[in-house]
């Protein structure tokens, strides 16, 4: 690493690390504009329009489920319908209570109160942006009957605890898989340790089905006929000798056109992730020295999918705040961030109860046994806030970008150490 103490911040008038903006994505390629050109040119040959549940996406439910090593895939239209997906699949019983990630997009929290039960936050880990095993476990009442767990910015979760928990009570478990895309947990990949998994597909993360998409992933065959029935509008699947539908449910299809990008990018996802890994070790490398700042890897015996890179910052042993070191690391010309998300508890749709129109259900339903006005304290979240900052990184940078960042993270904390 090149050593940056005693040079003056960009901040306070000094040189940047870096002039040029960071280099984009170049998420799709030729081969994805030719998988979908070929469909078109199908459609015409044939005169017949393609649809869904056709050829292209059932191919690329196989090849998903073979990548996590087996089972069963169901393409949906986004990593929000994954997960309501998921929880209809199991049955959950409305007005029970779902343990749910305090840190998460809130397209992984909104499904469980549209299922009519109450989202119960699990305050993260200390030090991570995820759950764990203690909070997961104050979280459990009587009334609990599913955990939604999130690995956040491809982080694995201690999952075997939580598990070990979730067994002993009877509990299901859906992992939100949608920012950890080849992440790993004692050699297995996230996804196989719940009984059903989400993951999202949209253009942002690790692969893409298009612009949107997910898919719902279990071992379980017929957790997989249920998903099936679920995201397409209670249709018997997997069931002989029906012909009505046998649930209520919405069409939250995916389509053969993005399960033809899915497929290519599937494809490439190994050397995306490869890419990905390297610049984030050569930044750990880099970073070791440091004093106040450290990366985030997760548990021990994990691989760390890194849809972000998560930062720690030690405040004890610098001189100023969290905002003002961050500040000055974007200065500098990299694209740091603080404070990732707030809680859903703080945001106006779950304090407000709106979800079905004025009758704060499922919260305030006879049915629901438990107190409808409790707050939730996050102690962890609130320590976390003022630590934790973040990078994103992606298959489109190499070692200058890791070099950059590495450099300006060294010259902030040379600056402001104690």
């Amino acid at each position: 690493m090149t050593m940056r103490s005693g040079e003056k911040l960009a901040v306070h008038g000094g040189n940047p690390v870096r002039k040029e903006p960071m280099p984009p994505r170049h998420l799709f390629g030729e081969e994805e504009k030719q998988a979908a050109l070929a469909l078109f040119d199908k459609s015409i040959e044939t005169g017949e329009a393609f649809g869904y549940n056709g050829p292209e996406e059932e191919a690329y439910c196989n090849r998903f489920a073979a990548f996590l090593g087996g089972g069963y895939a169901d393409a949906v239209n986004s990593g929000t319908s994954a997960i309501y997906v998921a929880l209809r699949a199991l049955e959950i019983e409305p007005f029970t209570e779902v343990i749910v990630p305090s840190v998460s997009d809130m397209g992984g929290v909104m499904p469980v109160p549209l299922m009519n039960c109450v989202p119960v936050p699990a305050d993260c880990a200390p030090g991570t942006y995820n759950m764990g095993p203690e909070q997961v476990e104050q979280a459990i009442s009587e009334r609990t009957s599913a955990i939604v767990v999130a690995h956040i910015a491809g982080i694995p979760v201690d999952m075997e605890p939580i598990m070990q928990l979730a067994r002993a009570r009877g509990i299901k478990v859906v992992e939100d898989c949608a920012q950890a895309h080849g992440a790993r947990y004692q050699g297995e990949y996230v996804g196989t340790f719940g009984d059903v998994a989400a993951f999202s597909t949209m253009s942002g993360k690790h692969h893409a089905t298009a612009a949107q998409g997910g898919v719902v992933y279990t071992r379980s065959q017929s957790l997989y006929w249920k998903s099936r029935q679920c995201s397409d509008r209670g249709k018997p699947f997997g069931l002989e000798g029906i012909e009505s539908n046998v649930t209520c449910s919405l069409n939250l299809n995916l389509n053969d056109l993005s399960a033809a990008v899915g497929l290519v990018q599937l494809e490439k996802l190994p050397g995306m992730l490869d890419r990905i890994r390297r610049v984030a070790r050569q930044v750990i490398e880099r970073c070791a020295p440091l004093q106040a700042v450290s990366i985030d890897q997760g548990p021990p015996d994990t691989e760390n999918a890194f849809w972000f890179m998560v930062c720690r910052l030690d405040p004890a042993k610098v001189t100023c705040g969290l905002d003002e070191f961050v500040g000055a690391l974007r200065a500098e010309g990299l694209p740091f961030s603080a404070h990732y998300t707030t809680p859903f508890t703080q945001h106006a749709w779950f304090k407000n109860r709106a979800v079905f129109g004025s009758s704060g259900y499922p919260w305030m339903c006879p049915l629901y046994t438990g107190d409808p006005n409790r707050r939730y304290e996050l102690p962890n979240w609130k320590a976390n806030n003022d630590s934790l900052f973040l990078i994103k990184i992606h298959e489109g940078m190499a070692a200058r970008e890791a070099e950059d960042i590495a450099n300006a993270l060294a010259k902030v904390e040379a600056a402001f150490l104690k």
